[in-house]
């Protein structure tokens, strides 16, 4: 296939430009120069040059330099520097794109020059008129994976034009047959990722849990195609689409962020174009996109734009995502997120007080879109990685910890995450060490929310086979809560002594433990860990009635989970590959004794014989010289409810005949009543599930 040159060039006139005149007549000239001419055409050179960098080309004049390149009739010198120099003032031609790959069959072009062309067309790809011819051609841009120069940036093309029905088994073999030969090419998986997830009965390879974004270099169009079209916005092109109409003109220096970072909302130009017959469009313009109800009214006719970061600005377009799942689509959002986390703040370090600025503005709008879809992009975990190891605490923690809830449960999630976060746990405020536990809080609950979804499956298949959202077997999720929950608790009671068991940062660690203790009732997890006695004691033993009101509701819960998996039969244990063993209720039970000692029977220095507990020997007691020291933890005396004890004969005896030692028999009573009445639920359900049973046991 050969493609043919144009003799003559019709450039649209544009009576508002000097420069107009000029440009003409350097297109003319290298599109009716001869082949192979010597330097003489500097001049037309940096004529083009010169408006390119400041205003860009239109369309026309990029498809005929295009063509002028490609067909090889000048040296590579000019070739390289004519390819360098189209930027698109609105759009690029898809005609343009599909001469060059007819040129490329010609073998004409060199291969620099090759190489040079599709990494242009990487980066101009969301500003294509139209994809349809560039689809048809893909089995020709295929073919042209044997080239070792050419094969990343092209699996880089193919990753986004492939669709479901360009997945065909010989295409599978050709990919399988070059990874065997290149090796793990990142690149080169994720196209082979994408051929799996459209026909995972064609690929029986096992791709990497953790596969890294497309390496692409960073590309020199990138900014200046940025500074051509966000400069003059109101010219980026002749056509009133690339124009957000319903932006207000308040306000435009906050706005400007979003311009340069996120593309606004418009179909395909070439659909626009036809705005006299729209009816006559089976797409339907985006543009006119404004409620829900337009979108279902169209929702068959709805087709996502061709910059896909334009999503980041429409909620509509967000729900038709999530609506249609098409994995596609999905990833080529994703793609583009990595790019411009990437290219724009990869330098970012906080240095440039602007800079952050607008690093966090564009971090909450990827974090509040991955609330919205409920599922996290693949590039954010990587980010979230690379900031970890590179930054401190005091940059963007709020924006890195959010990102870090939504990484997938892996089996290197630890070395992946856990040990940079830890550094920086230890290393930091209070204030960021209670960000961090409650990130992990939230990061668990949405492990443990992705798998009771998974286990509304359980009765249309084998347990064995089912997979969570994030495509992790249950064994494997399983492991991955252990390791999350065994972090927490090792950081935990680490920076409990350094901050000197501060009541602050041990509310948000009980909070963790509330998610943990309840694992397998509310979410269908087959799993119990227990806290330390690191965590257990300093709650017992607090200043705050609400940090042991918070342990005594943990501590039912642990029981209330505990008594629904004894009552499994063996087979459900082995069925559902339950990690529960006659340890874990002994150590519950050694706790649940402790506790009730401390707080009831006034036995605590005696029963307690773990090796970090409260036990004393009542000589070592006595030499303390402490009046009734064996009820100094008790419902009465204990330090975190010693003011509702004093409240309470306040109110009860007000002329000061009773005082905290009258509390015993009837009052003891009517004390413990009152103390339910102040709202200490959790005290309550654990003091009546667990009292009788500890004097049963006694007896």
């Amino acid at each position: 296939m050969a493609a043919r040159v144009s003799g003559n060039v019709k450039i649209r006139p544009r009576p508002a430009s000097d420069d107009v005149e000029p440009l003409q007549q350097a297109v003319e000239y290298f599109t009716t120069v001869k082949e192979r001419t010597p330097s003489n055409g500097n001049l037309h050179l940096d004529t083009i040059e010169g408006i390119a960098f400041e205003r860009g080309l239109p369309p026309d004049v990029i498809e005929s330099l295009l063509d002028v390149v490609m067909s090889a009739r000048l040296v590579d010198r000019f070739n390289t520097r004519l390819i360098k120099c189209l930027i698109p003032a609105s759009v690029v031609p898809e005609c343009a794109v599909t001469n060059a790959i007819s040129w490329m069959c010609t073998r004409k072009p060199s291969i620099n020059v090759q190489v040079l062309f599709i990494r242009w067309l990487l980066t101009v790809f969301d500003l294509l008129d139209s994809k349809k011819q560039l689809h048809s051609l893909y089995g020709i841009i295929f073919f042209y994976l044997q080239n070792d120069k050419l094969c990343p940036y092209i699996c880089h093309l193919l990753y986004l034009l492939t669709k479901k029905e360009n997945v065909k088994r010989f295409r599978v073999k050709k990919l399988i047959d070059l990874q065997a030969k290149m090796g793990m090419q990142s690149n080169l998986m994720a196209l082979i990722l994408l051929y799996k997830i459209h026909a995972p009965e064609f690929v029986c390879l096992t791709c990497p849990r953790r596969l890294k974004n497309l390496q692409v270099s960073r590309s020199f169009w990138k900014k200046a195609i940025e500074k051509v079209q966000n400069n003059g916005y109101r010219q980026l092109s002749g056509t009133p689409e690339l124009v957000n109409i319903t932006e207000p003109p308040m306000r435009k220096r906050k706005k400007k962020m979003h311009r340069e970072l996120i593309p606004v909302v418009s179909s395909a130009p070439h659909l626009t174009e036809l705005s006299g017959s729209l009816m006559q469009s089976k797409s339907f313009p985006l543009e006119q996109l404004a409620t829900f109800s337009q979108l279902l009214d169209n929702f068959d006719r709805i087709e996502f734009p061709a910059q896909m970061g334009s999503l980041l600005r429409s909620p509509l377009l967000l729900h038709y995502i999530n609506w249609v799942k098409d994995d596609t689509a999905f990833l080529r959002l994703d793609f583009w997120l990595a790019q411009t986390l990437q290219e724009e703040f990869a330098d970012c370090n906080g240095d440039s007080l602007q800079k952050e600025k607008e690093f966090i503005e564009f971090l909450n709008i990827i974090i509040r879109t991955q609330e919205f879809l409920q599922e996290g992009f693949s590039c954010c975990e990587d980010f979230a990685f690379k900031s970890l190891s590179l930054y401190d605490s005091s940059w963007c923690s709020s924006q890195i910890l959010a990102l870090l809830t939504r990484i997938s449960p892996s089996t290197d999630v630890i070395s992946f995450y856990f040990d940079p976060l830890m550094k920086l746990f230890f290393t930091s405020s209070i204030y960021f060490k209670c960000s961090v536990i409650e990130s992990l809080t939230s990061l668990l609950m949405k492990w443990l929310t992705w798998h009771s979804v998974c286990v509304a499956d359980l009765d249309r298949q084998s347990p064995n086979v089912l997979q969570s959202p994030q495509n992790v077997s249950l064994s494997g999720l399983v492991n991955s809560v252990s390791e999350l929950v065994e972090f927490t608790a090792r950081i935990s009671v680490v920076a409990l002594h350094m901050e000197a068991y501060s009541s602050l940062l041990l509310h948000f660690i009980l909070n963790f433990y509330e998610t943990v203790s309840d694992m397998y009732l509310k979410y269908s997890l087959p799993l119990v860990i227990l806290p330390p006695a690191g965590i257990i004691y300093p709650a017992l033993l607090s200043l705050e009635s609400v940090s042991l009101n918070q342990l005594c509701h943990i501590m039912y819960r642990y029981r209330t989970n505990l008594t629904a998996l004894k009552s499994l039969d063996l087979s459900t244990n082995v069925q559902i590959g339950l990690k529960v063993n006659r340890k874990t209720f002994q150590q519950y039970n050694a706790f649940m004794k402790t506790a009730v000692s401390c707080l009831w029977t006034s036995r605590n220095f005696e029963q307690d014989i773990h090796p970090m507990g409260i036990g004393i020997e009542y000589n070592l007691l006595e030499q303390t010289k402490v009046p009734d020291s064996l009820s100094s933890f008790t419902l009465v005396n204990h330090p975190a409810l010693m003011g509702h004890a004093i409240n309470f004969t306040q109110k009860g005896w007000p002329n000061g005949k009773k005082r905290l030692h009258a509390i015993q028999g009837k009052i003891w009573n009517w004390y413990v009543k009152y103390l339910y009445n102040q709202g200490l639920d959790g005290l309550k359900h654990f003091l009546e599930s667990c009292i009788h049973a500890v004097s049963t046991s006694e007896h």
